[in-house]
Order: C-alpha cells, then sequence, then structure tokens
C-alpha cells in the first residue's frame, strides 16, 4: 500500500445492533435471524444508546461491549474492522467515520446493515 492510500485511510472499531430493517437478518449470534426479526429499529437504538452511554461513562469498554453485543463478525476482534479508505464502506458510515477524531464515538449511525456506534481508532 502507497503512503499516499494509507494516508486516507482511518481506522475504526463498531458495535453493530441489526433489527427488522437490515437486509441481513442473521448474524454469529442469532444464524436463524429469530430475535434480530423480532427487533424494531427503535428497539435497536435504544440498546445502543444504553450500551454509548455505559462506553462513554466508562462503566464498559469499547471493545468488551462489542465482543459481547455486535451483531458483525468483527465482534471477535472487539469490533475492530481494520483501516479502511473512502468507498469502501456504506456512505453512512463511512461519513460519519471521517467525521470523528480518533478516540471519538459517533452517535447513531443508520446504515442498511443496522444501527452502529463507531469509534474512530486511527
Amino acid at each position: 500500500m502507497s503512503s499516499s492510500t494509507a494516508a486516507n485511510q482511518v481506522r475504526a472499531s463498531h458495535i453493530l445492533i441489526k433489527h427488522q430493517g437490515s437486509r441481513r437478518k442473521a448474524s454469529w449470534k442469532d444464524p436463524e435471524g429469530r430475535v434480530i426479526s423480532a427487533t424494531t429499529r427503535d428497539s435497536a437504538v435504544s440498546q445502543l444508546k444504553l450500551l454509548r452511554d455505559d462506553i462513554v461513562s466508562g462503566k464498559a469498554k469499547f471493545d468488551e461491549v462489542a465482543s459481547r453485543y455486535s451483531d458483525c463478525s468483527s465482534a471477535k476482534r472487539g469490533g475492530d474492522l481494520g483501516p479502511f479508505g473512502r468507498g469502501q464502506m456504506q456512505k453512512p458510515f463511512e461519513d460519519a467515520t471521517y467525521n470523528l477524531k480518533v478516540g471519538e464515538i459517533s452517535d447513531i449511525v443508520d446504515t442498511d446493515s443496522g444501527v452502529h456506534i463507531i469509534m474512530r481508532t486511527g
């Protein structure tokens, strides 16, 4: 990877909560999609807000919460997605990540995958 490519990349971790409106209603935690199919967007947002509050207040660590609650397979890496550049993630996710400073945690971000909170790590 050239240094100019690396300079345009960010690194982030996230926590994804899927819901009825998610494009893929299954995850590593819910392979049949039973819980996801019964989860409303509002319920997913409420759960994510509580998790975010615990992280921001210092009651919980982002990577531990991601490992336990995220519907993304990145949960096994504490939510770490590794480095990525523009055009590699869904637009709302990409925009939110690029707008964060390293160490900052986003508010709720909606994508076709579900609802997320994102922490920029690099």
